[in-house]
């Protein structure tokens, strides 16, 4: 059967399915809207408050509301994951979670109020990946207490940690009756992490990749070896390349292959480019090179409007529990407006059809829009190799 013929609601569902989205930038101008914002200060050459990113945004699109509820973020994608019912829920989380003063000296630096967290469990979120370049923009005391709320919250992390080994660790989601998937999290010093935060045996830090080799690969692959148990899905989430632009590094690819044909990894969860780039099917395994930014506070600002950031993407990949294969992808467009997540235009989500059309053809892989309005891989995933 097609991926574009199955049902994506049939009940009951054999495949595990898994929502995953690319970069929730929480903070910054839209912790500010929230109910309990960090102090709006910033570090930048740019602006000097956060509060004046949600002024760009007003000028650009209206008027935003204050104080706004947790869920209010996430607009139009609540409808979609009551849809879709995913088993479970994977993020990048790129902020910290924080109202430490302690920031890197680096630019940018992204953080939402521990008050302001609730917004996660408003989307019911599983898993927050963290081997990102944010997660540590208000030093170690931010990332530790980064942590300490997603545990609060009951929120599995994984990709950062108070020593080198909790940062290595996989997360684990038990799907009850279906399958034990095991969440792996790497930064690479590609997207712009500083080797200073890799974490070590006693600093906390992330689970940072200085290179992208084939021997490293072979390494982490053993890594997951040795760890997964039959019967194990394995997503690896990996922070990686530059903002812009729609190349796909060769050792990037390498480095998925490597992984998906050594450890059996059913899913490479790439992110670190503000839009979504190109999908890859590989031995009947899904490989999103990358998944584009999710929720932004870039309303207003200028500059790369050809890559059209304000578009999000939700991947809805459905694996088969027994083989660890692709069995179906649908993924929903949307679009950041009001710093929110809204149903975007018949023209934007043409425009997204195409250029994914367009980039991911060069994989093999085809891409058409179903009769909702949502993309879908057009042929059958199970006869795609590389």
């Amino acid at each position: 059967m097609s991926v574009a013929a199955q049902s994506n609601v049939s009940s009951p569902r054999r495949s595990v399915r898994l929502f995953l989205c690319g970069d929730v930038m929480t903070g910054r101008g839209i912790d500010q809207v929230l109910a309990h914002p960090c102090d709006p200060k910033l570090h930048e050459d740019y602006v000097a408050s956060a509060k004046d990113y949600v002024s760009l945004a007003e000028q650009a699109n209206g008027p935003i509301p204050r104080r706004a509820e947790p869920a209010y973020v996430w607009g139009a994608a609540l409808d979609e994951l009551d849809r879709m019912r995913p088993d479970a829920r994977i993020i990048n989380l790129e902020t910290a979670i924080t109202r430490s003063d302690d920031y890197a000296r680096k630019g940018i630096n992204y953080r939402m109020s521990p008050e302001n967290a609730d917004c996660l469990s408003a989307a019911n979120i599983d898993c927050c990946v963290l081997a990102n370049n944010h997660v540590l923009d208000w030093g170690q005391s931010g990332l530790l207490q980064t942590l300490a709320v997603l545990e609060r919250l009951k929120i599995k992390a994984a990709g950062a940690g108070r020593n080198a080994f909790e940062a290595a660790a996989p997360a684990t989601l038990d799907l009850a009756n279906k399958a034990r998937v095991l969440v792996f999290s790497f930064g690479s010093v590609t997207s712009g992490i500083p080797r200073s935060w890799a974490a070590t045996t006693d600093i906390p830090g992330i689970n940072l990749l200085t290179r992208l080799s084939e021997a490293d690969a072979l390494r982490v692959a053993e890594y997951i070896v040795t760890i997964k148990k039959p019967g194990d899905l394995v997503v690896v989430s990996l922070h990686w390349g530059s903002n812009w632009g729609y190349q796909i590094p060769a050792d990037q690819r390498l480095f998925a292959h490597t992984l998906i044909d050594q450890a059996n990894v059913s899913i490479i969860h790439g992110h670190s480019s503000h839009h979504a780039k190109a999908i890859e099917v590989y031995n009947k395994r899904l490989i999103l090179h990358g998944c584009g930014d999710f929720l932004n506070d870039y309303e207003g600002i200028r500059g790369y409007e050809e890559y059209r950031s304000d578009l999000a993407l939700m991947y809805f990949a459905d694996i088969e529990p027994r083989t660890g294969n692709l069995a179906a992808l649908e993924i929903t467009p949307l679009q950041i407006r009001h710093f929110q997540l809204n149903r975007p235009s018949r023209q934007d989500r043409e425009w997204m059809l195409q250029m994914l059309q367009r980039e991911s053809l060069r994989f093999g892989t085809s891409i058409a829009l179903n009769p909702g309005g949502r993309l879908v891989l057009s042929h059958d995933v199970r006869t795609t190799s590389g």
